[in-house]
């Protein structure tokens, strides 16, 4: 399919922050998808939490298994939007790498102590990742990754106004990403697919963790018409099956609509060129209105009934604890982490820049090991 005017050019990227030979047979943004999957850090992905923490249930989404979703909405369309689907993939692959064991929850406790130094970001903590933590490459550390990748890794939701947080300010004084525009179409694309994917897979693993029924999400606007065509099409359905297939329908709708909409603002648009999409100054990548209303109050039942449900806050109090206790250990006993990262500890000129690899450190960590680390460490 011939791709877009304003798509991102693979020929015309603006390279790395160190010079490579291109590959006779991959494209730049293919390189990057691909070293984005070999990290060591997309590995970890696997056992990061998601919403329920990892060992609950080995059905539960992981850290891993939303962004392979997320890639899969985003790989769809970009294509349907005439996009560049490698680029796309990449950022989508990479939106989470930067999250700390126990999801949102450890990121909260990993801010609060990295307050006096800082703060914790994990979008600025993706960057840190591939640019400086990654390192199994002889000629830089990181993944190298182009100047387009790491830019829709940083502003895939939008510009990075006012204060930026301190790991993403350190790389952009080397690497301008232009931070005050909105990024390329291929990672906004990136970022509404994020969207779709939690907004219908957390309903899904909610059922399974029995925080409410296909009866209550029945009531909800887009859900309750999805059983429905579901009823009419498949009467007298088994539950299990009937719940996949409804739900499955909202995943459709929610991408329909996107492709629907985003298509209609990008022919208005007037955008010629992705430097256009750059400038143009609000998101090309987007719902209507209407389908972002309904959206809301999906957000709003998932936010009172599971987000915030009383089991979920149990172990949200539980790990916030691991953290809080695992961060001032490491700061005050920094040779107690692993020996590879001894020589940082050594270089680090400061409390500043030891808290720093601390949260480095910690924020790296999956959720079981954490919390062997902790069980270890407080004689558990």
């Amino acid at each position: 399919m011939e791709r877009a005017g304003f798509a991102s050019d693979p020929g015309r990227a603006r390279g790395r922050l160190v010079p490579e030979e291109e590959s006779s047979f991959r494209t730049c943004f293919q390189r990057d998808r691909d070293r984005i999957i070999h990290a060591s850090a997309f590995r970890r992905l696997k056992h990061k939490t998601q919403v329920f923490v990892e060992h609950e249930g080995d059905n539960y989404r992981t850290r891993l298994t939303h962004s392979i979703e997320v890639a899969q909405v985003a790989r769809t369309i970009a294509g349907a939007l005439r996009l560049n689907p490698e680029l796309t993939e990449a950022v989508a692959l990479a939106h989470d790498l930067g999250h700390t064991p126990f999801g949102h929850t450890g990121e909260d406790a990993l801010h609060a102590l990295m307050k006096p130094y800082g703060g914790f970001d994990h979008n600025a903590q993706a960057i840190r990742i591939v640019t400086k933590l990654e390192r199994h490459y002889a000629g830089f550390d990181g993944c190298n990754l182009t100047w387009e990748c790491l830019e829709g890794i940083a502003k895939h939701n939008g510009p990075v106004l006012g204060e930026l947080p301190w790991a993403l300010a350190e790389f952009n004084e080397h690497f301008d990403l232009e931070l005050h525009t909105h990024a390329s179409a291929e990672a906004q694309v990136a970022a509404l697919s994020d969207d779709i994917a939690y907004n219908n897979h957390d309903l899904l693993d909610g059922l399974r963790a029995g925080l409410f029924s296909d009866d209550d999400i029945g009531q909800l606007p887009i859900v309750g018409d999805c059983y429905a065509e579901v009823d009419r099409k498949y009467l007298g359905l088994e539950a299990y099956r009937r719940r996949h297939e409804a739900l499955r329908r909202v995943f459709g709708v929610m991408v329909a609509d996107v492709i629907d909409t985003s298509a209609d603002l990008l022919a208005g648009s007037g955008a010629r060129t992705v430097e256009d999409i750059r400038n143009i100054g609000y998101p090309v990548i987007r719902f209507s209105d209407d389908l972002w209303a309904q959206l809301k109050e999906i957000r709003a039942f998932l936010f009172t009934r599971m987000y915030r449900a009383p089991s979920v806050m149990t172990v949200r109090d539980e790990v916030s604890k691991v953290v809080e206790d695992l961060f001032p250990i490491y700061l005050h006993d920094p040779k107690q982490m692993p020996a590879r990262w001894h020589d940082d500890i050594e270089a680090a000129e400061s409390e500043t820049a030891l808290a720093r690899i601390v949260s480095d450190y910690i924020a790296g960590m999956t959720d079981r090991f954490a919390l062997q680390d902790h069980a270890r460490l407080n004689g558990g």
